[in-house]
């Protein structure tokens, strides 16, 4: 399913640059998902697990396949936020929104 990224950041930036910091956002989460069609099922799959576990602190108490997931995408997100945004940033520094397109 196709996607956008759209970046948030706390720091004036120029469209140029927030649209790079997309690019290298996708194409880093596309590299650690394996693909961009992957990237919609497991977010919305790790989507699922955080309104059954909410934000409390890990481990969940999840199943071998969730603990996949999780642990999928939590390392995929991981990668695209340092593709974007950096090794060194701060968490409040910048977000991003991912938007599917439906067929």
């Amino acid at each position: 399913m196709p996607y956008t990224v759209r970046i948030f950041s706390a720091e004036d930036i120029s469209d140029a640059e927030r649209a790079a910091a997309a690019r290298r956002f996708s194409v880093a989460l596309d590299d650690a998902l394996g693909a961009a069609d992957l990237v919609a099922p497991v977010y919305h799959a790790y989507l699922r697990l955080l309104q059954m576990y909410g934000e409390q602190a890990r481990p969940w108490d999840l199943t071998p396949s969730e603990q996949v997931v999780a642990d999928q995408w939590e390392a995929a997100e991981k990668a695209a936020l340092e593709a974007a945004f950096g090794t060194d940033r701060y968490m409040d520094d910048a977000q991003y929104e991912l938007r599917f397109q439906t067929p």
